[in-house]
């Protein structure tokens, strides 16, 4: 079981910390989130896009030649962000972690099914070894990002809840 700890110098004095479970169903129930990566020059480059929340990480996915792609194969470091843009309702969380591709048919069918649950025909993907797989013939890459830590932010009252792993 994961323990978060609650930071008071950004917590409102009756904020409790909140538990991973809470934590977790938000980064599962999420339709969109926000992933940072860095470009090579240093810069960082943010863009909204679909995922899951699959085996305790998220999982995502970008074409080989999309600017994600590219800033993965500079630096595995990304964060990913989802909650909503209200001050006083609402949890916000950030994962911080490393990226790793994912591949094999075996390893992405599971996730590709995930996909479908989640989304519908709209995201419904099969595998093959390197990828994702659709009837238009694109293949994008598969990355998973297991937390290295996440940071739950409170809105009512406002607290932040860090979690290590």
């Amino acid at each position: 079981m994961t323990t978060g700890r609650i930071d008071d110098r950004f917590s409102a004095p009756t904020a409790t910390a909140l538990t991973w479970e809470a934590v977790a169903a938000l980064l599962d129930a999420a339709e969109l989130y926000w992933l940072t990566t860095v470009r090579s020059d240093g810069r960082p480059h943010v863009t909204p896009l679909v995922g899951v929340w699959s085996g305790g990480r998220f999982a995502f996915c970008t074409g080989p030649g999309e600017q994600k792609s590219a800033n993965l194969e500079h630096s595995p470091l990304v964060a990913v962000t989802t909650g909503g843009n209200d001050w006083t309702s609402g949890t916000d969380v950030v994962v911080e972690g490393t990226a790793q591709r994912v591949t094999g048919r075996d390893q992405l069918l599971p996730l590709a099914a995930a996909w479908r649950r989640k989304y519908g025909e709209d995201w419904a993907w099969g595998a093959d070894d390197e990828g994702f797989t659709d009837g238009d013939g694109s293949s994008p890459w598969v990355y998973v990002v297991p937390p290295a830590k996440v940071i739950a932010f409170g809105k009512d009252p406002h607290s932040q809840t860090t979690f290590r792993f």
